[in-house]
């Protein structure tokens, strides 16, 4: 099944801008929905972006939206998080999710995940 490896995360100042990477292994990558998480110690996983399999829509969380943009290109197998305008309250593991449903927010939706990358954006 497919794998998934983050990377991009980082130390930045709040007000700067992180773009993460997901790189997918093996030939199925197009067959799923791709969603960002983000988890901090003692508190539930939140969901973050998720985009459907050709790219066509995307949907954001409240918190983030119009700072951050999710892509994929299905040609690389790779989904990215564009991540501006960073606030203190960003910190957190970033995980990346694939999954069957067409266009999901809920961890549920999800059947495979990255380890994480950490972003900590200081003030």
């Amino acid at each position: 099944q497919v794998q998934l490896v983050e990377s991009g995360g980082g130390l930045v100042q709040a007000g700067g801008s992180l773009r993460l990477s997901c790189a997918a292994s093996g030939r199925t990558f197009t067959t799923y929905g791709m969603g960002w998480f983000r988890q901090v110690p003692g508190k539930e996983r939140e969901f973050v972006a998720g985009i459907n399999r050709s790219g066509g829509s995307t949907i954001y969380a409240d918190s983030v939206k119009g700072r951050f943009t999710i892509s994929r290109d299905n040609a690389k197998n790779t989904v990215s998080l564009q991540m501006n305008s960073l606030k203190p309250e960003d910190t957190a593991v970033y995980y990346c999710a694939a999954g069957r449903r067409p266009l999901a927010s809920t961890w549920s939706a999800y059947e495979h995940w990255g380890q994480g990358t950490q972003v900590t954006v200081s003030s």
